[in-house]
């Protein structure tokens, strides 16, 4: 039976001349008949295209039947692999195909023309209720979205941008550059090794307040921008936030930090994803600082929850988004929304986290995915450093007495940073004829003015002396960051019945510290024979206080073996240290923070326990530290012979 071509071809050759052409002629024929079914289908255009595509112009063009066969296979059955010319025997069978795939071609034509008139229908009817209701919407908003108040509005917010005070004080003196960071040599060592290499590392940074950690990790990714090797690019975003102020909601209904969902229903998508019910998602901080430095100031302030899911964004580096509105298979989905659902959004980054808290008060979880970076309490001397370099951006002159004062306030840098300004300010107020900055002088009564309306103490209010005294020596404590100077004295008195002593102690002191003074007299019995049950014994801590750990151990038995035997003790030197009933001098904690405040106190020796050395930095200068391992090597170093004791009180 015929195909549908074959009819097709024999209608249109004459059947009284079919007879005179030979089989192969008949063959050219039905192919040249195809040759033009399929220009009318595609095109004349269209089909050189193809050829051209598929490798068959040259053949199409070729004066070999066989050639203009393959031509027309390739071009019909769109295959670039057909690549063996046809014999004339194979002709007929290759016709028969090309004709059945010329009429599926057709066929297919004739539905997607049919599909593509009722599209048009659909589509000029959708276009019209368009029209209808953009011109619904312009009589309704005949002046658009604006009218007279917002445009007042608008106006009024103008002109606010218009209007700028001068910038704070902390803003104006804000270092520029590490060097300008006074103290801070060793920590941003340390923080741009972990930060300017080919892998950069997550960081945690502990310091009390104002001393420069805000500023140093502002000023770290600018750094290693220009370090070769390192993965941030020159575009690499530094994201700052405060952990204090990043609330969320549980829901996920919204989510400053990670990002969160814009529900069509009941948080409101954009109105053209509500109308179709697409939920939107928004981004959030860690993908803002994809490819940079996520800076979040006191991370030791966010909330558990917050901070669980953030370790979830570090380790996969990408964020996922969740909602029982998105349909992977609605149509009216745009591809970014799909993307964010199916993939979530990239965000890798660095997180550098700045604390004043003490670090066991930070999340274990957080902290094994960071390295620690421990940023150094200030001396009265950095201090003085800072008030001359601000005094210089200031462009004022002060009095030479003025750092020194200010430092006798604070250990923060901002803090002395603001003192300094409110002198100046005053100077200004006092010297309201001066024109020019030039003319201001900051003096010391500014600077005590200051203190005074400020209501200010004396940050330090103990200090070493190169002098001696008896039943009094200085411990060492510490409290976060900084160490601290105790002053601890005691009193001997011999009681009117043998062995009815008695030993008291500060009730607010602790249990620990009490256990330390037993385990003093103990030693002390045992060093120098003395039976302590014939005496009464009273330790004080001037100042009261409680002592949550052993580490006064040393420092109690000191002052009581002092008060006991009449010796007098050095007032420029500090004792930290447990000790054991049997006289050794054991390790205790803060060692660092110690022998900081003891050089802020102007001690000129420190002595510590033999364990702690690893503990003691080793470019220490200004004062000296003696380790020891026995009560008996600690003796050595508290008395001096008695003619070069100038004694005290």
């Amino acid at each position: 039976m015929k195909s549908f071509l074959e009819k097709f071809i024999t209608r249109t050759d004459k059947p009284d001349l079919t007879e005179k052409f030979s089989e192969t002629e008949h063959l050219k024929r039905q192919v040249n008949a195809l040759y033009n079914l399929v220009t009318n289908i595609y095109g004349s255009d269209k089909v050189v295209l193809k050829a051209g595509k598929l490798e068959a112009l040259n053949l199409i063009r070729s004066d070999i039947f066989e050639e203009r066969v393959l031509a027309l296979q390739k071009i019909v059955f769109e295959d670039p692999t057909i690549d063996k010319v046809p014999t004339v025997e194979e002709i007929p069978k290759i016709i028969d195909d090309v004709e059945d795939e010329i009429a599926d071609i057709i066929a297919r034509r004739s539905v997607e023309d049919k599909l593509e008139k009722k599209i048009a229908e659909r589509m000029q009817q959708r276009h019209e209720d368009y029209v209808k209701e953009i011109k619904m919407q312009i009589i309704k908003e005949t002046t658009g979205p604006e009218n007279a108040q917002t445009l007042k509005k608008l106006a009024i917010l103008e002109k606010l941008d218009q209007k700028k005070l001068a910038r704070s004080a902390i803003e104006a003196l804000r270092p520029d550059t590490f060097e300008e960071i006074v103290g801070q040599e060793r920590a941003i060592k340390s923080l741009m090794s972990k930060l300017a290499c080919p892998f950069p590392q997550h960081v945690i940074l502990y310091g009390p307040p104002g001393v420069g950690k805000t500023t140093a990790a502002r000023l770290a990714l600018q750094v290693a921008k220009k370090v070769k090797g390192t993965p941030f690019k020159d575009d690499a975003p530094f994201v700052e936030v405060d952990g204090t102020t990043l609330r969320w909601d549980p829901r996920d209904v919204t989510n400053p930090l990670l990002g969160s969902v814009h529900d069509p229903i009941y948080q409101g998508a954009r109105r053209d994803l509500a109308d179709t019910g697409v939920p939107e998602p928004k981004l959030g901080l860690v993908t803002d600082a994809h490819g940079g430095v996520l800076f979040i100031d006191e991370i030791g302030e966010l909330d558990p929850m917050l901070l669980n899911k953030l370790l979830k964004v570090l380790e996969d580096k990408r964020v996922s988004f969740d909602s029982a509105y998105y349909d992977p298979h609605d149509s009216s989905t745009p591809q970014y929304i799909k993307k964010l659902f199916e993939q979530g959004a990239p965000a890798d980054f660095i997180l550098i986290g700045a604390t004043t808290r003490d670090p066991a008060d930070i999340s274990p979880a957080i902290r094994s995915r960071c390295t620690e970076v421990y940023f150094e309490p200030l001396t009265p001397k950095e201090i003085e450093k800072i008030i001359v370099k601000a005094a210089g951006k200031l462009e004022v002159a002060i009095n030479n007495k003025v750092p020194e004062i200010i430092s006798e306030y604070t250990i923060e840098g901002r803090k002395a940073i603001n003192i300094l300004a409110d002198a100046f300010g005053l100077c200004l107020y006092n010297q309201q004829d001066a024109k020019v900055p030039d003319q201001v002088i900051i003096g010391t009564e500014e600077v005590l003015e200051v203190v005074q309306v400020g209501r200010l103490s004396p940050y330090l209010t103990l200090k070493g002396s190169p002098t001696y005294a008896k039943g009094k020596i200085f411990g060492l404590g510490v409290m976060g960051f900084v160490g601290s100077i105790l002053e601890i004295e005691a009193v001997i008195f011999p009681t009117q019945s043998e062995g009815k002593g008695s030993i008291r102690f500060n009730d607010t002191a602790g249990s620990m510290a009490k256990d330390s003074v037993f385990n003093a007299a103990s030693v002390i019995r045992k060093i120098t024979g003395e039976d302590i049950s014939n005496y009464d014994i009273h330790v004080n801590i001037i100042g009261g206080g409680r002592i949550d750990g052993p580490s006064a151990g040393v420092t109690i038995m000191a002052a009581i073996l002092s008060a006991l035997q009449d010796r007098s003790i050095r007032q420029d030197l500090a004792i930290t240290g447990e000790i054991s009933i049997q006289g050794r001098v054991k390790a205790v904690g803060g060692i660092f923070e110690k022998i900081y405040g003891a050089k802020q106190a102007g001690m000129k020796k420190v002595i510590v326990p033999k364990e702690n050395k690893k503990d003691v930095p080793v470019d220490l200068k200004g004062i000296e530290v003696v380790f020891v391992d026995t009560v008996e090597e600690t003796l050595e170093h508290l008395f001096e012979p008695a003619k070069q004791q100038p004694l005290v009180g």
